[in-house]
C-alpha cells in the first residue's frame, strides 16, 4: 500500500485480491470471513502507509542512502556523462572509501513501529 500511495494510486490497474482459492476449506462462510479479513488487512495497510508517508522518516533514510546517485560521479553515470575512463580516474583518485551501510535493521525497526 505504501508503494501504491507513493505512485499516486492504482489507476489504471488495480489490485489482484485473492484471485484464486488457496484455502483448505471452500465453505462459503470461510471464504466470506477470509475476504473480509483480507480487505481489513488492505485497509490497515493503507492507514499505515499514509502514516509512514506523512512522517517521512523512511523516505529521508532512503534519500540519504542513495544520495550518491544524485550528485558527483553517481549523477554523471546516471546522466550518461561518465565513461570507463572517468570512472577509472574517479576510483584511482580515492585513497579511502567511505563506509556506507544500508541500515536495514534500523529501517525494519522503524517500519515495525507503524504496524
Amino acid at each position: 500500500m505504501y508503494e501504491i500511495l507513493k505512485n499516486g494510486g492504482i489507476a489504471p490497474g488495480g489490485l489482484n485480491f485473492d484471485a484464486k482459492l488457496r484455502r483448505g476449506s471452500y465453505a462459503v462462510e470461510d471464504m466470506f470471513h477470509g475476504h473480509i479479513a483480507g480487505m481489513d488487512t488492505f485497509a490497515r495497510g493503507l492507514t499505515v502507509a499514509h502514516a509512514m508517508i506523512e512522517d517521512g522518516k523512511l523516505d529521508t533514510m532512503v534519500e540519504e542512502r542513495y544520495a550518491s546517485y544524485t550528485r558527483g560521479i553517481g549523477a554523471e553515470i546516471l546522466g550518461g556523462k561518465a565513461d570507463f575512463k572517468s570512472c577509472e580516474a574517479y576510483i584511482l583518485d580515492r585513497r579511502e572509501l567511505e563506509d556506507s551501510f544500508g541500515r536495514q535493521e534500523l529501517m525494519e525497526s522503524i517500519l515495525n513501529t507503524y504496524i
